[in-house]
Protein backbone atom coordinates (compact mmCIF):
# COMPACT_ATOMS: atom_id res chain seq x y z
CA UNK A 1 0.00 0.00 0.00
CA UNK A 2 1.75 3.79 -0.99
CA UNK A 3 2.74 5.89 1.91
CA UNK A 4 -0.56 8.45 1.48
CA UNK A 5 -0.62 10.95 4.33
CA UNK A 6 -4.31 11.95 3.63
CA UNK A 7 -4.88 8.25 4.12
CA UNK A 8 -5.16 6.63 7.99
CA UNK A 9 -6.37 3.52 8.55
CA UNK A 10 -5.15 2.23 11.49
CA UNK A 11 -5.82 4.65 14.55
CA UNK A 12 -7.00 4.62 17.91
CA UNK A 13 -10.40 5.71 19.42
CA UNK A 14 -9.42 8.84 21.19
CA UNK A 15 -7.66 9.69 17.57
CA UNK A 16 -11.17 9.10 16.27
CA UNK A 17 -12.56 11.46 18.90
CA UNK A 18 -10.72 14.12 18.23
CA UNK A 19 -11.17 13.67 14.58
CA UNK A 20 -14.78 14.13 15.05
CA UNK A 21 -14.80 16.76 17.66
CA UNK A 22 -13.20 18.84 15.68
CA UNK A 23 -14.81 18.09 12.74
CA UNK A 24 -18.09 19.10 14.09
CA UNK A 25 -16.46 22.65 15.34
CA UNK A 26 -15.34 23.41 11.61
CA UNK A 27 -18.93 22.65 10.25
CA UNK A 28 -20.54 25.02 13.14
CA UNK A 29 -17.85 27.68 12.43
CA UNK A 30 -18.96 27.03 8.50
CA UNK A 31 -22.48 27.50 9.51
CA UNK A 32 -22.01 30.90 11.44
CA UNK A 33 -20.06 32.38 9.25
CA UNK A 34 -22.88 31.58 5.94
CA UNK A 35 -25.32 33.12 8.71
CA UNK A 36 -23.07 36.24 9.45
CA UNK A 37 -22.89 36.59 5.42
CA UNK A 38 -26.46 35.76 5.10
CA UNK A 39 -28.15 38.12 7.41
CA UNK A 40 -24.94 41.00 6.68
CA UNK A 41 -26.67 40.76 3.10
CA UNK A 42 -29.70 41.42 3.74
CA UNK A 43 -29.22 44.28 6.61
CA UNK A 44 -26.82 45.93 3.66
CA UNK A 45 -30.07 46.09 1.36
CA UNK A 46 -31.96 49.14 3.14
CA UNK A 47 -30.04 52.36 4.15
CA UNK A 48 -30.72 52.47 7.61
CA UNK A 49 -29.36 49.08 8.57
CA UNK A 50 -26.51 49.04 6.36
CA UNK A 51 -24.10 50.00 9.36
CA UNK A 52 -25.43 46.71 10.76
CA UNK A 53 -24.75 44.77 7.63
CA UNK A 54 -21.57 46.14 7.21
CA UNK A 55 -20.94 44.63 10.98
CA UNK A 56 -22.29 41.13 10.90
CA UNK A 57 -19.72 41.27 6.93
CA UNK A 58 -17.37 41.91 9.30
CA UNK A 59 -17.90 39.40 11.69
CA UNK A 60 -17.91 37.14 8.83
CA UNK A 61 -15.05 37.71 7.36
CA UNK A 62 -13.49 37.43 11.10
CA UNK A 63 -14.98 34.24 11.11
CA UNK A 64 -13.10 33.11 7.96
CA UNK A 65 -9.89 33.62 9.80
CA UNK A 66 -11.25 30.94 12.49
CA UNK A 67 -11.11 27.88 10.45
CA UNK A 68 -7.75 27.74 9.57
CA UNK A 69 -6.85 28.22 13.38
CA UNK A 70 -9.51 25.43 14.09
CA UNK A 71 -7.00 23.16 11.52
CA UNK A 72 -4.06 24.16 13.01
CA UNK A 73 -4.92 23.19 16.65
CA UNK A 74 -6.39 20.17 15.35
CA UNK A 75 -2.96 18.93 14.35
CA UNK A 76 -1.20 20.01 17.05
CA UNK A 77 -3.56 18.09 19.31
CA UNK A 78 -3.15 14.85 16.75
CA UNK A 79 0.13 15.32 16.79
CA UNK A 80 0.65 15.34 20.61
CA UNK A 81 -1.32 11.87 20.43
CA UNK A 82 0.69 10.11 18.48
CA UNK A 83 3.62 12.21 17.12
CA UNK A 84 4.14 9.76 13.93
CA UNK A 85 1.25 9.23 12.03
CA UNK A 86 -0.16 11.55 9.21
CA UNK A 87 -3.56 12.50 8.99
CA UNK A 88 -6.30 13.37 6.85
CA UNK A 89 -7.63 16.87 6.49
Amino acid sequence: MPDDPKLTIDTGHHVLVVQNRYQVLARVNDILTGLWFLIGSFLFLSESTKLVGTIFFIVGSAELLIRPVIQIVRDVHLKRIDPGAHYAR
